[in-house]
């Protein structure tokens, strides 16, 4: 699932994409940007396609957003085995996973606070991600472990059986 928020500093907007695994929660991909263009959300999707590596074909939702209805956007999931699945036209739920990340985002290290520069946002959204929410955030969706110990124990399970 991907999605696109955006983030305040005294420069103007950083936008955010993110890639996050329906399965894990975990973010898998994410890239910033002071624009939102179809390469903000590309470079997400790269990210996420880098760390996977996937075999088999995987489906990517997103909103209508013109960034994911982009050729660009449609060429990248074809050359890499990803199907497309976007939200209907004012179907906000359909995207809730990407949504509440970002919500979490904002509550727990933003909390309305304007960066003074992008590369202050982008260095404290990167310790949230990578530091923070991903190996140590702990979810009850994940039977309260963080993403990545969530992996770790269904792929230890799946090698026992």
């Amino acid at each position: 699932m991907t999605d696109i928020t955006y983030i305040r500093t005294h420069e103007g907007w950083l936008f955010l994409a993110a890639v996050l695994d329906l399965f894990s929660r975990q973010v898998v991909g994410w890239s910033m940007s002071a624009q939102m263009t179809a390469d903000l959300a590309l470079n997400a999707l790269l990210m996420a396609v880098w760390h996977r590596k996937p075999t088999q074909e995987v489906m990517v939702h997103s909103d209508q957003g013109s960034q994911f209805s982009s050729d660009d956007w449609q060429s990248f999931l074809r050359a890499n085995k990803l199907k497309g699945s976007m939200s209907r036209r004012g179907n906000c739920h359909d995207n809730a996973v990407a949504e509440s990340f970002f919500q979490l985002l904002k509550r727990e290290r933003i909390k309305r606070k304007i960066y003074p520069t992008r590369e202050d946002a982008r260095r404290d959204v990167f310790d949230y991600i990578e530091m923070f929410y991903n190996p140590k955030r702990r979810h009850s969706h994940a039977n309260g472990m963080s993403p990545i110990d969530y992996e770790k124990q269904y792929f230890m399970k799946l090698g026992a059986v």
